[in-house]
């Protein structure tokens, strides 16, 4: 009877004591990052049978137990892994969020300057100090180009930064999680029990590394983890680890991309839309959703004010007479061309060549008409087919024109895109790729014409032309002053415009020979008359005369009102001395509301406008989403530590109850050896 009592409250003395040992352990880790709380699995020991029953043998501890869910653990590390990519994204994309909206440092502010400029010239065109003054505001903002551009280089820098951080990062997890796995399966298979402190060591790591993205695990049977990126690509394989790889993408050299390093040495680049969750997936969101596109709509608004500007400066007459093709470009678009990058991986040696195309003829010509640009924010990627064809994708939507010709490709893109795409040299081997910025680097390059910065009376504010009525005339038909329109051509002046009581009609004669002679047979005249629509007359075909309306022959534009009598005429002729006409200068300064951009359909502020919205936009939603994400992995980790987490009165009443348990135990000791002394003493 005394053996039976000294083995069961030997025993209870054990389990105290484990509980003990396990309470405190509690306590002392109760701050410690990734601890899950443990406790002892009780049981009793195999019950001795007599013919008066079953004796029992007291107790024995079966497992120190983690208060452990996986499903709880998984909910906080998806928590975790969505809002360590928002705040990534929301600190990168606050950054564009500033610098767009500055009224200082924004581009806003610097087009309003410019335009003012040359507001400035159309009321003083004659005015040398009105014209340095518009140079010098067109300067301000192409430097305002520069340096916004020149912050977004930055950004992107370090983005490319983070992300081989966060890589490194992850290689040293990945490398961490698999000596523990090793650990593990050595120390369970050793002693069959658990290894707690171990798992919590990894279960923290694979916190931390679903801080840098998100990854997804399997067990296997003999403990150990297998840890997963994107769609099952492996990171770590039980007790061996994979490496990612930094390293510049092969279809564009100044991005870093995240890559899997292969058995052979090689490496695998991984499509970006695998890389999501964490710090990772946040900086390649906002590169290829907010840094790219930001720098491309840029570069779009850089590219629109240079051709457009141009475009109209061109149907100008400067201070020395200049008029055509003899006028200056406004500003310098030499460098302002698509940036062609080609695959890394191509084998073949063909050299691909882009050119941003002008603003197409703007129409109708009467009813004010504008230049624009098709440019839009998009990347593209040229791809060889073999036999003599390619394809083009516009990455933005994916959309992909019929694979043909390049001839044939870049006849459709001018028009729809704005560029044109042409062979410099060498040929291409079938699979070999480009990819095609046709604005990225636009902002970066634009550049005031050096010829015009250093004279301003190259500033073509004047129109090529002037009109005038006879002096003969005895109607009362006025002829108005006459603006220059696209297809203009000065070649055929003076022209005179005559009028015939008898027939009502208009004929129109050149003397550009020396001899007044009817205007070519197919010479093409737009007319518009008050409350019809734009019509166009082929000469020598009649032109019947109404009052008010406006007729444009050669991109000159003029309107006549009031009722001409016989033989009645006006002339459009050279602007000789043109000093104080700012008819074009006042069509450069209608540019700043007119729809220059997206095919027609925006103006140059518009667009800054609408980039300046949609980063702003996107900056408030990251915000809000991430204060939402916050919160969620606040109550997911409550969860978990509701069931795992220490509680530090309850290990406290726990330490009080096997402290009781220990000492009712070794009550028993002493209550046996009180027993066998008088056993002995009887004896």
């Amino acid at each position: 009877m005394s053996t039976g009592i000294y083995s069961i409250g030997i025993s209870g003395v054990s389990a105290a004591q484990l509980g003990l040992l396990t309470t405190e352990h509690n306590v002392v880790n109760a701050s410690t990052p990734g601890y899950t709380r443990q406790r002892t699995v009780q049981a009793t020991n195999i019950a001795v049978n007599t013919g008066a029953g079953a004796i029992g043998q007291g107790v024995h501890v079966q497992t120190i137990q983690r208060m452990y869910d996986k499903y709880l653990t998984a909910q906080v590390d998806t928590a975790q892994t969505s809002l360590s990519q928002i705040e990534a994204y929301y600190t990168e994309i606050k950054q564009i969020d500033n610098l767009l909206a500055d009224p200082s440092a924004g581009l806003t502010p610097a087009l309003q300057d410019f335009f003012s400029g040359v507001q400035q010239v159309a009321s003083n065109p004659s005015l040398l100090s009105a014209r340095e003054s518009m140079i010098s505001s067109a300067q301000t903002l192409v430097s305002r180009f520069h340096s916004i551009e020149s912050r977004l280089d930055e950004l992107s820098s370090d983005v490319n930064g983070k992300i081989q951080d966060s890589v490194s990062s992850i290689n040293s997890y990945a490398t961490e999680i698999a000596d523990l796995n090793q650990r593990i399966i050595l120390a369970e298979s050793a002693y069959g029990q658990p290894a707690n402190d171990l798992l919590d060591q990894r279960d923290l790591l694979i916190n931390e590394l679903n801080k840098l993205v998100k990854v997804s695990t399997s067990t296997n049977s003999n403990g150990s983890f297998n840890v997963f990126i994107g769609t099952g690509q492996q990171l770590v394989v039980g007790n061996h680890a994979m490496s990612m790889s930094a390293s510049a993408s092969s279809a564009d050299p100044t991005r870093i991309v995240a890559g899997l390093e292969t058995v052979n040495g090689g490496v695998l680049e991984l499509p970006e839309s695998l890389i999501t969750g964490g710090e990772l997936g946040g900086l390649i969101r906002f590169r290829s959703e907010t840094l790219d596109k930001t720098s491309n709509e840029l570069g779009r608004i850089a590219a629109s004010v240079a051709l457009t500007f141009n475009a109209q400066h061109e149907l100008g007459q400067d201070l020395l007479g200049n008029a055509g093709s003899n006028v200056a470009d406004f500003f310098s678009v030499a460098n302002v061309a698509p940036t062609i990058l080609s695959n890394s991986n191509n084998t073949g040696s063909l050299v691909v060549s882009s050119q941003l195309v002008n603003p197409p003829p703007y129409g109708p010509e009467v009813t004010g008409g504008n230049f624009y640009t098709n440019l839009t924010t998009s990347d593209y990627r040229l791809t060889y087919e073999g036999s003599s064809t390619y394809s083009l994708t516009r990455l933005s939507d994916n959309k992909k024109w019929t694979p043909d010709t390049l001839a044939n490709l870049s006849t459709a893109v001018k028009s729809s895109e704005g560029f044109s795409l042409d062979v410099t040299a060498g040929s291409a081997n079938a699979g070999d790729s480009f990819i095609i910025q046709p604005t990225r680097n636009a902002a970066r390059n634009i550049t005031v014409n050096p010829v015009v910065a250093a004279d301003s009376r190259l500033v073509a504010a004047a129109a090529p032309f002037r009109t005038a009525a006879s002096d003969t005339n005895t109607g009362s038909a006025a002829i108005s002053a006459g603006t220059s329109v696209s297809g203009l051509s000065i070649s055929q002046l003076p022209i005179t415009v005559s009028y015939s009581s008898s027939t009502k009609q208009l004929s129109f004669s050149s003397s550009s020979s020396g001899t007044s002679l009817p205007l070519a047979s197919g010479q093409k005249i737009v007319v518009k008359e008050p409350g019809v629509a734009e019509s166009t007359v082929t000469l020598p075909s009649p032109i019947t005369y109404k009052q008010g309306m406006t007729i444009a022959i050669d991109g000159m534009s003029f309107t006549l009102t009031g009722q001409p009598n016989n033989a009645d005429s006006f002339t459009l002729g050279s602007n000789t001395q043109g000093v104080a006409d700012g008819r074009n200068a006042l069509a450069l300064g209608q540019l700043q509301t007119q729809n220059t951009m997206a095919g027609s359909k925006a103006t140059f502020q518009g667009a800054y406008a609408q980039l300046v919205a949609s980063s702003g936009i996107k900056t408030r939603e990251l915000k809000v989403t991430g204060e939402a994400q916050l919160a969620v992995l606040d109550q997911a980790q409550a969860n978990r530590d509701a069931l795992s987490g220490v509680n530090l009165d309850e290990e406290a009443a726990n330490m009080i109850r096997f402290q009781q348990a220990y000492q009712a135990s070794a009550k028993l000791l002493e209550v046996g050896k009180t027993l066998f002394d008088t056993i002995l003493q009887l004896g």
